[in-house]
């Protein structure tokens, strides 16, 4: 294009020589108030990202012999922030000398998340899950991230028809998903295959009974492997079997259980090609290695303007050697994905959980690790981007 170029002019400069003065004249005439401490927008955005808050647990009830639900409010008495039925929040807390957290599947709705209740449930299967189901009590005070994670129902990405597959504690997200479904706030078409060794282990089943009458684009499908009972189909979920109740193609897939349950479901599926958007399944934490005698090493760590040296076994990963040492490195889905807590790498050989490297392309190439799902090789030192100072955690503490 052509453009035609004007030269500044005397009425040009008469302007500019203006401009000044007339600046200063309106900036005189102005209104003497002092600027708001705090704009609207920054408030709206403080309640949809909160970051970390403090919650107390108000109750606690057995689901399952192996599973129990918690119940949270906000210390603070504000809603929690607005989520998407199938996400994750953290919880951090404090047992002995480890600063630890975990990422738990919400259970409850966003609906009632205005309503200041947001409710967990915790399968007894690890150090951290344990405490939760048989030491935490009514009363008790943790710190919570905001909702995060991208295992939720996607408009533009997902099919208007999905197919979900939950085994045995899996359930947890696909009732939010259920509810919010429900509630009228997701517009989908939801087919949920819930697998279950026994009846007895079928956490929330009286509550997707309730669902399913409420909600006529909901439909529930028991399996047990164990036992036969009336309403519900043997054996697993397989591909046969879900054919009997729905077409297969053009579907979404969602799954959430045990590694096992992920490894059957995924060579049921393949014959039918599906595309990589077309299949979602909810990463599980990254946890130790198995190891009889691992080696130990140390694991030098910048945080902020402090440095420590701490122990670091071969078969766990710098994440939990940070942890049981008692810092307060900053992480989220602690399967590789989220990327919230990238470090800068310093010195070391390490390796990083097979199928967990979700770094970007340039954070390979500039040395930066996901600790969550990576494990020492020698000696490490790696440079964190702590997301609370410890003083600041500590007013969030846990009473």
């Amino acid at each position: 294009m052509n453009f035609k170029k004007q030269p500044f002019g005397f009425m040009d400069m008469l302007r500019f020589k203006k401009m000044v003065p007339t600046r200063r004249k309106m900036l005189a005439q102005g209104d003497n108030k002092p600027l708001p401490q705090e704009y609207r927008t920054n408030t709206l955005a403080k309640k949809l990202h909160p970051g970390y808050m403090q919650v107390e647990l108000v109750a606690a009830r057995p689901l399952t012999d192996t599973i129990r639900e918690l119940t949270f409010k906000r210390a603070d008495s504000d809603a929690f922030p607005f989520f998407r039925g199938g996400q994750y929040v953290s919880l951090q807390m404090k047992i002995g000398e480890s600063l630890v957290s975990r990422p738990y599947s919400i259970v409850s709705t966003p609906q009632q998340a205005l309503q200041n209740k947001l409710v967990l449930a915790v399968e007894n299967a690890g150090f951290v899950s344990e405490y939760l189901n048989k030491t935490a009590k009514v009363g008790d005070r943790f710190v919570m991230t905001e909702p995060s994670g991208e295992f939720h129902y996607e408009t533009l990405r997902d099919s208007e028809q999905i197919i979900c597959i939950a085994g045995g504690s899996g359930i947890t997200p696909f009732l939010s998903m259920a509810g919010s479904l429900a509630d009228g706030d997701e517009s989908y078409s939801m087919l949920l295959f819930y697998g279950a060794r026994t009846a007895a282990q079928l956490a929330y089943k009286a509550e997707l009974d309730e669902l399913t009458q409420r909600c006529n684009r909901l439909k529930v499908v028991y399996v047990l492997s164990d036992e036969a009972q009336p309403s519900c189909e043997s054996g697993f979920v397989s591909a046969e079997l879900m054919k009997k109740y729905t077409d297969l193609t053009d579907r979404t897939f969602f799954l959430c259980g045990p590694p096992a349950m992920y490894e059957f479901i995924s060579k049921e599926l393949a014959p039918l090609n599906l595309p990589q958007q077309a299949g979602h399944r909810d990463a599980a934490c990254c946890r130790d290695l198995p190891a009889d005698k691992p080696a130990s090493f140390t694991l030098t760590v910048h945080m902020r303007d402090e440095v420590y040296q701490v122990p670091a076994m071969a078969h766990e990963t710098l994440l939990t050697a940070m942890e049981r040492a008692g810092l307060n490195a900053p992480n989220k889905c602690r399967a590789g994905g989220c990327g919230f807590c990238h470090s800068k790498w310093l010195s070391g050989r390490y390796h990083v959980a097979e199928g967990r490297d979700g770094r970007r392309e340039a954070d390979r190439k500039f040395g930066f690790i996901h600790p969550c799902v990576t494990y020492p090789l020698e000696d490490m030192e790696i440079d964190v981007l702590a997301a609370l100072k410890s003083k600041d955690f500590k007013a969030f503490s846990l009473s």
